[in-house]
C-alpha cells in the first residue's frame, strides 16, 4: 500500500463518470464529453472555485484524447518554461499528429507578456492550451488569448455532493487502513472545506489519522473541529478564509471603518493574497456602495487597480491602504446599484417593449413616412438644454428606477431632478 500518496490523489477521478458536480460538462450531453467523443478539442479555460476539478478534467481530457500532457504552474513558471514546452510540443507534432495539451494552473497569475508567449503556439496548433483559474478570465486573461479559447465554468460542489465525497473518502480510508471509522456528522468537515473537494478529502484523512491509534470509531463534529482547528492555516488564499476575510474587508469599508479596513487588508497581504484581486473588489465596492455619493471614489479605485498592475509588491500595499481608507471614509450610496437591478427586473417581467416612435432614428424616407422620429424635441434647442419628454416605452411610462440617496451630492441631484421633472421626483 502506498502510504506516502495523499488520499486526495488516490481518489482523483480517472474518468468523466467519476467527476462529481460538473454534470453540465461531463454528463451524457455535456460539452466536455461530446468534445472527447468527437475528438474536437480546442483551447479551453476552466474557471471555477478551488477544488472543483479543473486539473482533473484536464488530465482526463489528455488521457481520453490520446494526447501528451504538459503541466505548468503560473506561480513558479515563466516564459522560459513555456517556450521549452512549446519546443517539445512542436517536435512531438512531427510524429504523433496530435497537438499535446499544455495545462497551466492559475493562469491568471501570468502577466501579459507571459500570456502573449502562448499566442503563436495556440494559433499554429502546436499546443492545445487548457488554463485553470479561480478568477474571472475576462479580467485576468488577455483578450487575444481569450478569443482563441472556450471558457467553461465549473460550479461549486453542493452540500449533497460534498457529503457523497466525504463518504467515498471514508470508505477508501477504511479499506486501505483496515479501520472501521464512521463519521457521525459531516457539517464541520464540509464547512471547513469551503466547497473545495481536495481540502475535504485532506480533512477526512487528517481527522481519521488523528484517531487511528485510539479506540474511537465514531467521529463527531466536535472531534473534527478539535483536530482541524490545530491544523488551520493563518490565511489560506485558496480556501474558506480567502472568502471570509475579503467579506470582512468589504463590509468594513461599507461600514465606514478605516481601521478595520486596513486590518483586514493587512491580513490578506501578509497571507500572500493577489493584490489585483483586492484592488478589483475595491473597484466593485466604489460603484456598488459609494456610487454618486462620491463619484471620485470610482476614479480612485480604478487608478488603484491600474497602479498595482504596474507596481506589484511590496509597494502596492501603500496604494491599497490609501484606497481602502479613502473608500471607508467616503459617504455611501447604493442608489445606482438599486436602480439597475430594478430596471433589469422590469425588463425580465415586461420583455422587449417597443421603442417609442419619436425616439427612433429615421435614416430613410420610408421610416420618416412611418413617423419614425416625429415629435422628437431636441433638448439643446431649449433653455437649460432640457425638454419635458417621455423617454420610456408607453407601457411603463412614468416608472422611476433611480431614487437619489441621502447625501450631499445626491441631494443636489434630487433638487435638480425635481426642478426639471415636476411631479415625477
Amino acid at each position: 500500500m502506498s502510504h506516502n500518496i495523499p488520499l486526495a490523489e488516490k481518489l482523483r477521478p480517472k474518468t468523466l463518470d467519476e467527476v462529481l458536480g460538473q454534470e453540465h460538462l461531463t454528463g451524457k450531453e455535456g460539452t466536455i464529453r461530446k468534445m472527447i467523443e468527437n475528438d474536437t478539442l480546442n483551447s479551453l479555460i476552466f474557471w471555477g472555485p478551488p477544488g472543483t476539478g479543473k486539473t482533473t478534467l484536464a488530465e482526463i481530457i489528455s488521457e481520453k484524447s490520446g494526447r501528451r500532457f504538459f503541466k505548468l504552474s503560473a506561480v513558479s513558471s515563466g516564459v522560459k518554461e513555456v517556450r521549452e514546452v512549446i519546443d517539445n510540443a512542436k517536435k512531438l507534432n512531427l510524429f504523433s499528429g496530435k497537438s499535446p495539451i499544455l495545462f497551466i494552473d492559475e493562469i491568471h497569475r501570468f502577466n501579459k507578456s507571459q500570456q502573449d508567449s502562448l499566442l503563436h503556439a495556440v494559433e499554429k496548433g502546436w499546443i492545445v492550451l487548457i488554463g485553470a483559474t479561480t478568477e474571472n478570465p475576462s479580467f485576468e486573461v488577455v483578450s487575444a488569448l481569450l478569443s482563441r479559447s472556450q471558457v467553461y465554468v465549473l460550479k461549486s460542489l453542493t452540500f449533497e455532493k460534498l457529503e457523497e465525497l466525504a463518504e467515498i473518502a471514508l470508505a477508501k480510508y477504511n479499506a486501505e487502513e483496515g479501520t472501521d471509522f464512521r463519521i457521525k456528522d459531516k457539517e464541520a468537515l464540509i464547512q471547513y472545506s469551503g466547497g473545495d473537494a481536495r481540502k475535504l478529502i485532506n480533512s477526512v484523512e487528517i481527522v481519521l489519522n488523528n484517531f487511528k491509534n485510539s479506540k474511537k470509531q465514531e467521529v463527531s463534529n466536535e472531534d473534527v473541529l478539535s483536530v482541524l482547528q490545530e491544523n488551520m492555516p493563518l490565511y489560506d488564499k485558496n480556501g474558506e478564509q480567502h472568502y471570509d476575510i475579503i467579506s470582512a474587508f468589504i463590509k468594513s469599508m461599507r461600514g465606514s471603518d478605516p481601521n478595520a479596513s486596513v486590518y483586514w487588508l493587512a491580513r490578506m497581504l501578509s497571507g500572500g493574497e493577489d493584490v489585483k484581486f483586492i484592488a478589483r473588489r475595491m473597484l466593485i465596492l466604489a460603484a456598488e456602495d459609494i456610487g454618486l455619493a462620491n463619484p471620485n471614489a470610482l476614479v480612485i479605485a480604478n487608478n488603484c487597480f491600474q497602479a498595482v498592475n504596474v507596481i506589484g509588491n511590496p509597494e502596492s500595499r501603500i496604494i491599497l491602504s490609501e484606497t481602502a481608507v479613502y473608500l471607508a471614509v467616503s459617504p455611501k450610496s447604493n442608489s445606482t446599484y438599486l436602480a439597475i437591478d430594478d430596471a433589469l427586473a422590469l425588463v425580465q417581467k415586461t420583455g422587449n417593449l417597443p421603442v417609442p416612435l419619436h425616439l427612433r432614428n429615421a435614416p430613410t424616407k420610408l421610416m420618416k413616412e412611418m413617423n419614425y422620429g416625429k415629435d422628437y424635441d431636441y433638448a439643446h434647442s431649449h433653455e437649460g438644454n432640457f425638454v419635458d419628454l417621455e423617454f420610456l416605452p408607453e407601457e411603463i411610462k412614468g416608472t422611476k428606477f433611480y431614487e437619489p440617496g441621502n447625501n450631499s451630492t445626491e441631494k443636489k441631484i434630487s433638487e435638480e431632478l425635481k426642478r426639471k421633472w415636476k411631479g415625477k421626483y
